[in-house]
């Protein structure tokens, strides 16, 4: 399987002055995409391993850069041509100037140049062991993976398994964490000690060709950690310990009590040594083969927790796990892909200007996780994180699972699990729990305020779920004062989650762990208690009709119909202004049309989230994948799997849409990605119609969009004589022409008209578009 992969080149430099070295900082930051494709939100601070081939290449827990000699950054991932997501290890073969990728799950990707190879092989075979791969070494156009099985050989050439070694004592499976080759002899590092075979053997596969060194010669019996050659020597990791080969026998070369090491590298003459305390201490050695130490690294804030380390060129190169990848001669660098620090799985929000992203989560019993990492903001194409590793006011702040933007001033707000509601304007943090909000305390945990919902209704008040507390409904007014709200029907547990409001600013409230869904109408006083008036959704006629009372996730759609997804797929509320009415309005569960079949929608399905794009089309977030329905949920026009797409898992938890581009934000439970469909909201007038690209650059072969259109609106494309080229009409507030006429031609170049007639039936022209030569 063969991939093209494209690169983003935007290349920031930030100098900061930290603990007596320059640092600087190179930040590559990801572009708006074209519509139709994807772009990755990925954590690049967490570097796993660095390696050189024919630029240095870094891999992180989820992607991979690489850093050519002028110091630019190339972005690589599932969405740019991996065939996975979450990187085990990589290795450079020279043989081939390939490097070989291994994933969590097995998975290996060859990536040459531009080119994607895939072998699944290991992941998709059926043998039963630990197929995780430790360690990758590659010698003259062969792989050789260092197992939880034993030894598995590729060829990088056929791009084939070739062979697997179980070497373990009699014949058994036994994990290998490292493996080198030396003077017609394989090493192999295993837990049962190391081990070696000729390399003219016959049969490597068979376990009796493998002498157990460990135990003779002077090599203490037990696990090897790794094994490497450097200068001409070939050195093992016991445990805190080095020892280096000494013609047949073999000496100690290092240790230090005080320091456990993490991972030694061969660098030219020398190795590297990666070093951590128990207390958190952390550096990186230059060491001889001698045993002398020729540099000591260690910068804080920068080196935490170094996972691998590299020499090239005299430049020190580390890989750290917190720190990012960092260069080191007589100034430090660093460089770190911009991304959010970590994985999003908590509520989603974006407005046009900011997208919020919530690290935290619940677990299905609704307790605590204990997450740490705050909220993520992206602004202008750049991440940037709030959480207790950056602001101290936040120390005691965890699990935020919802956020909601003002419409008022773009302050964010951002509800804690446990630890209150935040409010982040202009750098500043403001906190909301018992003292200073109506906001209590839930039953029988008395120091957890725990927000679990945010929605602004049309007069611009917040409304807050409070989950356990005995009033679990509040709402922020306009002039910052608080009221507080009983349910009055027995839900387990007070729980409240999700809230959104209608076109009536009816609150519509998810009560999780089986209870169903409320509604509530304030009424014309929301200070009044006795025109309030309540309504319980649970699953079967008579109560609602929802499809089960398990519901998972909410959303109103543009025509004022309420959406809910449950555990048993989707109930769709079209009048909820009857809601209280003496016929009530009781959910309806559509039927859908796939292929030649119909069904209930999404009937055998976790629907664990939803968002509605500006053409009133629904996207749909299940445990197995993405959809977009049409706008009346009778018609699949995508349905996205990780098998299919760039989709890093089928695990979709949560989904917002920026409503200016129509990038769709997509929390998987292995990352952050997003969409740019075809949809934006659209305009309530037509007065600022923008055409992108504009003008059309020679070579483009993809969609040119036509912006800020009103629903529906009929758009034509038409030479300066009249003549029509292409006709459609917007999706929301956008259009989409691929610039071909209606034969499927290409265009020649040249300026071309954009006529538009919306619903009164006034046509005029909006704009131009400039077509260049050489397409």
């Amino acid at each position: 399987m063969k991939h093209r992969l494209y690169t983003c080149r935007t290349l920031l430099l930030i100098a900061i002055s930290l603990m007596g070295y320059l640092l600087m900082s190179h930040n590559i930051c990801a572009q708006v995409p074209p519509i139709g494709q994807w772009r990755e939100h990925l954590n690049y601070q967490q570097t796993i391993q660095v390696v050189k081939g024919s630029q240095l290449y870094c891999a992180t827990t989820k992607a991979l850069f690489s850093i050519d000699d002028k110091n630019e950054l190339t972005r690589y991932s599932k969405v740019t041509g991996l065939n996975d997501i979450g990187i085990r290890c990589i290795g450079w073969d020279a043989g081939t100037n390939q490097l070989v990728v291994a994933y969590n799950n097995s998975n290996l990707d060859l990536l040459k140049g531009s080119i994607v190879h895939n072998i699944r092989d290991i992941a998709n075979s059926a043998i039963a062991g630990d197929k995780s791969i430790q360690q990758i070494f590659c010698n003259n156009g062969l792989a050789y993976l260092a197992s939880g099985l034993g030894i598995i050989v590729t060829d990088l050439n056929r791009r084939e398994i070739k062979d697997t070694w179980i070497i373990g004592n009699n014949g058994n499976q036994v994990k290998v964490n490292g493996f080198t080759l030396h003077n017609n002899f394989f090493y192999a590092a295993t837990e049962e000690g190391l081990k070696t075979a000729s390399t003219t053997v016959n049969n490597p596969a068979n376990f009796s060709n493998w002498t157990l060194v460990s135990g003779t010669h002077q090599l203490p019996t037990g696990s090897i950690k790794n094994v490497i050659v450097a200068n001409n020597n070939v050195i093992v990791q016991k445990g805190d310990s080095l020892f280096i080969q000494n013609g047949s026998n073999w000496q100690l070369l290092y240790h230090d009590s005080n320091w456990l090491i993490v991972s030694i590298t061969a660098a030219d003459n020398q190795l590297t040594v990666c070093q951590r305390t128990n207390t958190g201490a952390a550096r990186v050695l230059l060491l001889n083969t001698n045993g002398t130490i020729t540099r000591t690294i260690g910068a804080s804030g920068i080196i935490s927790l170094p996972l691998s380390a590299i020499v090239d060129n005299a430049q020190i190169w580390v890989a750290d796990r917190f720190g990012g990848l960092s260069r080191t001669d007589n100034t430090t660098d660093r460089f770190i892909p911009n991304g959010p620090p970590g994985v999003a799985v908590g509520e989603l929000a974006s407005n046009g200007n900011i997208t919020v992203a919530t690290a935290g989560s619940v677990n299905d019993a609704w307790n605590y996780l204990f997450n740490r990492d705050g909220f993520y903001v992206l602004k202008d194409n750049a991440w940037s994180s709030r959480g207790f590793f950056n602001t101290p006011i936040l120390d005691s702040v965890l699990d935020f699972i919802t956020v909601a933007i003002d419409p008022r001033d773009q302050a964010i707000w951002a509800g804690s699990y446990g630890g209150g509601l935040v409010r982040f304007a202009n750098d500043q943090f403001n906190i909301f729990k018992q003292f200073n909000s109506s906001l209590r305390a839930a039953i029988g945990d008395p120091g957890s305020t725990r927000v679990s919902g945010l929605t602004f209704d049309s007069k611009e008040q917040l409304w807050v779920a409070n989950y356990g507390a005995p009033q679990n409904l509040s709402v922020r007014k306009r002039d910052n004062n608080w009221r507080s709200f009983s349910i009055p029907f027995t839900h387990s547990e007070n729980a409240i989650a999700q809230l959104i409001t209608d076109d009536l600013d009816q609150i519509w409230a998810i009560s999780p762990k089986g209870n169903g869904l409320f509604c509530f109408n304030p009424g014309t006083d929301i200070d009044n208690l006795a025109d309030d008036r309540w309504k319980y959704y649970r699953q079967g006629s008579g109560n609602g009709n929802l499809p089960s009372s398990n519901v998972f996730s909410i959303v109103k759609d543009r025509d004022g119909a309420v959406w809910v997804g449950t555990d048993r797929g989707i109930g769709i509320i079209r009048c909820p202004e009857l809601a209280f009415s003496a016929a009530g309005c009781e959910a309806i569960q559509p039927i859908v049309q796939q292929d030649r079949f119909a069904g209930l929608l999404f009937r055998d399905e976790v629907v664990q989230c939803m968002a509605v794009d500006g053409a009133n089309r629904k996207w749909v977030g299940t445990r197995n994948g993405l959809w977009l329905l049409s706008s009346n949920g009778e018609k699949i026009v995508y349905r996205f799997t990780a098998e299919n797409s760039p989709l890093f898992s089928n695990d979709v938890r949560k989904l917002t849409i920026d409503p200016v581009t129509g990038e769709l934000f997509i929390a998987t439970s292995e990352g952050l990605c997003s969409f740019r469909s075809t949809a934006t909201t659209p305009a309530e007038t037509q007065n600022k119609v923008l055409v992108f690209p504009n003008p059309v650059p020679p070579g483009f072969n993809g969609t040119v969009a036509i912006r800020g259109l009103v629903d529906k609106a009929l758009v034509k494309i038409t030479e300066l004589n009249g003549r029509l080229v292409y006709q459609t009409r917007s999706l929301g507030g956008q259009a989409v022409w691929d610039g071909r006429n209606y034969l499927g031609t290409k265009v020649a170049s040249g300026v071309y008209l954009v006529l538009v007639r919306d619903d009164s039936g006034e046509e005029r022209i909006a704009t131009k578009i400039v077509m260049t030569a050489n397409r």
